[in-house]
């Protein structure tokens, strides 16, 4: 499959920045994840000094870059390939772009709210990954192609895209609610499909 520009562009900064990440991980990870809202007294580093995180705006672009852990990287990379090459064929470059900025901003805003009010819990942790932008992009191919086979990983089994984003997204919505699986931004996840449904729905004209 030819892999068109901008998802080959996205492929090759995510696998740069995580290069980045095992080079600089604590700055990379105080000043690019996703942190709650306010500064956050995280302890004392290497040289005895106090290290603080700290929210700020960039940070609802710069977490989806961020990843924590190879596994995590791979994941997103393939949904990315998957769902992301098909949309920018079909939508061409700048609609392409303007819905994963919106699926990525739309989560990260989702994802800050729900973790600043602490909803789930007292405890301070940062944000990272593309997942909100990669089930925006889930979303929009379960919507333009319904009825397009997919399969499951594990396990195995096939299913139409519509079928595939409902279960996704009714799994994501459990497991946010009941605090299941806890370290991954499940409402991060439902925030992206959030985002994406709003403007399909309302961006046709």
């Amino acid at each position: 499959m030819h892999l068109p520009r901008v998802t080959k562009i996205l492929l090759f900064l995510l696998a740069g920045v995580f290069l980045l990440q095992q080079l600089f991980p604590e700055e990379t990870l105080l000043l690019f994840a996703l942190w709650p809202w306010g500064n956050h007294a995280l302890g004392t580093g290497a040289d005895g000094g106090l290290v603080t995180a700290s929210f700020y705006p960039w940070q609802l672009l710069s977490y989806a870059f961020m990843h924590g852990s190879f596994t995590h990287l791979f994941f997103n990379a393939i949904g990315l390939f998957q769902f992301g090459a098909v949309l920018e064929q079909t939508w061409g470059e700048r609609k392409y772009i303007q819905y994963l900025l919106v699926c990525t901003i739309g989560a990260g805003l989702i994802q800050l709210l729900v973790v600043s009010s602490g909803l789930l819990g007292s405890d301070v942790f940062p944000t990272v990954g593309a997942s909100g932008g990669i089930f925006g992009l889930l979303l929009a191919y379960g919507m333009l192609f319904p009825n397009q086979q997919l399969m499951l990983i594990i396990p195995p089994i096939p299913m139409k895209a519509r079928t595939f984003v409902i279960v996704f997204g009714a799994i994501e919505l459990l497991m946010g609610v009941t605090g299941t699986q806890a370290g991954i931004a499940h409402f991060a996840h439902l925030g992206g499909m959030l985002f994406g449904w709003l403007m399909i729905r309302y961006g046709r004209g």
